[in-house]
């Protein structure tokens, strides 16, 4: 796994469990670096913090887009794989949108369920066909 992937699934692990805990994310990080000896890729910290900062309207573009789905109905893992996702995609230019979009899915094979990939998949390929509008 590339160090990127590394960091994205660190960023997942870090935002689900200050989800999971009501905790804030950037103390959820800073806890574990005191606990252990993990050394945090720059790029983990560049994700928490950017999708902490464009939250509210992610989420807004999740609801709006996502046909069926409210984001309290989808399960936290893929509610938080989409916020990575779409934050790459829409807000990290760094970030080729095709790569955006592939490597929520492929975080999604390995940390959610059978059908999460498709979803993320369809709902982040939503968000990329719109992008210029949406950051009109």
């Amino acid at each position: 796994m590339s160090a990127r992937g590394k960091a994205r699934t660190r960023a997942l692990e870090v935002l689900f469990e200050a989800e999971q805990r009501s905790a804030p994310a950037l103390e959820v990080l800073r806890a574990r670096r005191e606990k252990t000896d993990l050394i945090v890729n720059p790029y983990t910290m560049d994700i928490v913090e950017g999708v902490l900062a464009k939250q509210a309207t992610i989420d807004e573009f999740l609801q709006t887009y996502a046909q069926g789905w409210t984001l309290e109905r989808m399960p936290s893992v893929d509610r938080i794989i989409l916020r990575i996702g779409a934050w790459e995609l829409l807000y990290n230019e760094d970030v080729p949108d095709g790569v955006a979009v592939s490597e929520a899915v492929a975080l999604a094979k390995t940390m959610s369920t059978d059908e999460s990939p498709a979803f993320i998949n369809g709902l982040l390929g939503r968000l990329q066909k719109l992008k210029p509008s949406l950051l009109a």
